[in-house]
């Protein structure tokens, strides 16, 4: 009953973190196009009250007028709209997410015994840990590397997680480094809008409530993280899909994966943000078409040799002993429910018609078990590819 509970507590909040997080990145993805898309006022009285870019709309059936100003209006309106808790609300149901499906069950999710002999309390301290270092080192660049450093920053940071993402591949299991890596991206971001960009625009308001001028550069840092975040989205996205697919977590290289794939998906939001401005930079989407089919060729799996004809009832002991305890009607290892995906392995007939799935997931892959945990061997993985390839006998 605990684990059906949990099942549907995880439901929940991944419901709410995708409902908070299309609005937030909804947001994200609005402002920075309008920010990209403003031109001059066409009224000189405008641009003497300081309203430095423009911006008509059409949408819903009505007309838009948006006006941004270089600094701040010369008297602030009665309603001012803040954007905030959309960051807030997705964060906190992604980490409610990643303490209820990860650290709650750490020794299934994260740790990998063919990788490291580590605790799933350890993997949890780590875990947490990288969330705070991760957020801390990227402020500390974006502080002393300022506002005229960007390309060096970027650099920098790519760098900085392509080491985390090799470290932890020596650590966790590859499922689990590319949630880590994203939930730490998910942090920064988060972080941004609560200590630099709500704080940024408190002291602009601030400043024109007591009468003075406010300082322009308030406004920049919080547009600088704002305009990180809009970089950070598509590779968060990207983690967050990512355990569908475990031609990628799986690799024996996932590390070396998960940057190529992060640097694509900054590379494809570029392109966007270019094209807001007036610049379509058609290379763009062609060089990350280009870069996205020679890293799937170059990640394809080898195609595992044949082994000699083994009997069903030997591969039907194997899968019993390491993959029914999860793959059953009543999964016996704590924490599931019911069996992932609705695959039920119980029975000869059952293993039959899954025998694609076991070869993909089981032998080609080797993303199943999760995290080895039942501790399948090379030869019982040989012995899987044996009976398939030589027909899948049923006895």
């Amino acid at each position: 009953m605990e684990a059906y509970a949990g099942e549907w507590l995880q439901l929940l909040i991944r419901w709410v973190h995708l409902i908070t997080g299309i609005a937030w990145i909804g947001a994200s993805f609005y402002f920075v196009w309008l920010d990209n898309s403003l031109r001059p006022p066409a009224l000189a009285r405008d641009a003497d009250d300081g309203v430095g870019g423009e911006l008509w709309a059409i949408h819903g059936g009505g007309f838009y007028h948006v006006q941004k100003f270089r600094v701040a209006p010369a008297d602030l309106p009665p309603l001012l709209h803040w954007f905030k808790w959309e960051a807030y609300s997705t964060w906190l149901s992604g980490f409610a997410l990643l303490v209820v499906m990860y650290w709650w069950h750490a020794d299934l999710y994260i740790v990998d015994r063919n990788v490291a002999a580590i605790s799933p309390l350890q993997a949890v301290a780590l875990s947490a840990a990288l969330l705070a270092g991760g957020w801390v080192a990227y402020d500390q660049l974006c502080k002393r590397l300022g506002f005229a450093h960007e390309g060096m920053l970027a650099v920098t940071l790519i760098v900085l997680l392509t080491a985390v993402a090799w470290g932890l591949s020596h650590v966790f299991s590859g499922r689990a480094m590319f949630i880590q890596i994203g939930a730490m991206l998910g942090t920064m971001m988060a972080a941004n809008v609560l200590f630099v960009i709500i704080p940024s625009q408190r002291k602009l308001v601030e400043a024109k409530e007591r009468g003075m001028p406010p300082d322009a550069v308030f406004g920049m840092r919080g547009k600088q993280r704002s305009v990180h975040n809009n970089y950070f989205t598509l590779p968060v996205l990207l983690t967050m899909i990512s355990n569908h697919y475990p031609m990628t977590f799986a690799h024996p290289r996932a590390w070396l994966v998960l940057a190529c794939l992060l640097l694509l998906a900054a590379f494809v939001r570029h392109f966007f943000n270019l094209r807001h401005r007036g610049r379509t930079a058609w290379s763009i989407p062609l060089v990350a078409a280009v870069g996205a089919l020679a890293l799937a060729i170059a990640i394809a799996p080898a195609m595992p040799k044949t082994g000699n004809a083994v009997a069903m009832h030997d591969v039907q002991a194997i899968i019993a002993a390491r993959c029914t305890p999860c793959h059953a009607e009543h999964p016996r290892f704590e924490g599931l429910a019911s069996p992932p995906k609705g695959i039920v392995l119980e029975t000869a007939a059952q293993i039959i018609a899954n025998k694609a799935a076991i070869r993909e997931q089981a032998v080609v892959s080797r993303a199943m078990p999760l995290g080895n945990v039942t501790q399948m061997t090379e030869a019982e993985r040989a012995q899987i590819a044996g009976w398939i390839d030589h027909g899948a006998p049923p006895d």
